[in-house]
């Protein structure tokens, strides 16, 4: 079981239950759910901290309602995983770049699709 992350205010113990980001180039403070893992430029709130938020003059703050549990990947998340993982496990585009050259880029993949964070890659020569 992993530890419980604690508020990231000065002298508050209390459990974090929300995640706040800032946005530097719009000027805005965003207030979320717990983010599954800590990060360096986000800080973990108590209930009471996160409540309490209040942002510099002139920035906006948006507060993300939580989803009143956990998130799960969606269908489409999973299908665009299985289908990285597919392009990935295709033997002929393995062996295409592994005996690639690789020197005037003609051996790189080629970006030719993305769904959130994941990317589809393609040899030049396919």
């Amino acid at each position: 079981m992993s530890p419980v992350r604690r508020c990231s205010r000065t002298a508050c113990g209390r459990p974090a239950v929300a995640t706040l980001t800032y946005v530097y180039a719009d000027s805005t403070a965003v207030l979320g759910p717990l983010a599954t893992y800590a990060e360096p430029h986000c800080y973990d709130l108590c209930a009471e901290h996160s409540e309490r938020l209040t942002a510099p003059r002139g920035w906006e703050v948006v507060r993300l309602s939580d989803a009143s549990g956990p998130t799960r990947p969606s269908g489409d998340d999973l299908e665009a995983l299985a289908n990285a993982v597919r392009e990935a496990a295709r033997p002929q585009e393995r062996t295409a770049q592994a005996g690639g050259k690789g020197g005037a880029r003609g051996g790189d993949p080629v970006e030719v699709g993305r769904r959130g964070h994941l990317r589809v890659l393609r040899s030049p020569d396919s």
